[in-house]
């Protein structure tokens, strides 16, 4: 009897060691299946903001490419652009110098004014006026009375250049040391910004003045 007891006693016992185990295992499957799904949930949320994170780079770099792009393409229309307002400009101005060039009066008045600002400019000493073939002609008549007024006590030799060319005049020392060339050409050439800048303008304004480049 006292052996069936024993034996009663040690299988509560075990059973409920077996119980308690289970209980532990329970416990242990739960907490790591609690902290699997942690885990989980954090590395998904974390692949979540990389990807996000990425496709944010990914779209800022799309829309830089695509300003750029519209940058560079709005860039070159200004500059095609630009290119043609100035070479309206040149055509108008050298349009209105040949204009002028048909006026012998305005014409004598516009070289006079040439020829005052570089006698002005130039160092003291003898000068030489060189003008196109066709021109000098026109000129000769009335050059005393031009030297008179524009280069006062100077000499001042009218020479040609040759015929080629839209007009104007170049001014030198007799040595040639020094010049000031007051071609179309030259002022044409030495007006290249102020025709860009006027080009630049004419895009957001009214049309140039012609005027102010003539005889500026």
């Amino acid at each position: 009897m006292e052996t069936d007891v024993q034996v009663s006693q040690l299988e509560d016992a075990l059973i409920r060691q077996a119980e308690t185990l289970a209980r532990e295992q329970r416990q242990n499957a739960e907490s790591a299946r609690a902290r699997i799904l942690k885990e989980g949930a954090d590395r998904l949320k974390l692949f979540t903001e990389r990807e996000a994170l990425a496709a944010r780079v990914e779209a800022e770099r799309m829309v830089r490419r695509q300003v750029q792009a519209a940058e560079f393409r709005m860039a070159a229309e200004l500059d095609r652009l630009r290119w043609a307002l100035t070479e309206d400009i040149l055509s108008g101005m050298q349009l209105a110098f040949r204009h002028l060039v048909e006026d012998d009066l305005r014409y004598r008045e516009l070289l006079e004014g040439w020829l005052a600002s570089a006698a002005r400019a130039l160092p003291a000493g003898d000068l030489i006026a060189e003008v196109r073939d066709q021109d000098r002609p026109r000129l000769e008549p009335a050059w005393a009375a031009m030297i008179e007024r524009a280069a006062p006590g100077r000499k001042v030799e009218l020479q040609s250049y040759g015929s080629m060319g839209e007009g104007g005049i170049r001014v030198l020392l007799a040595d040639r040391r020094a010049q000031i060339d007051q071609t179309f050409e030259a002022r044409r050439s030495r007006l290249a910004d102020e025709l860009a800048r006027e080009a630049m303008e004419h895009l957001f304004a009214s049309t140039p003045n012609l005027g102010a480049l003539l005889h500026g």
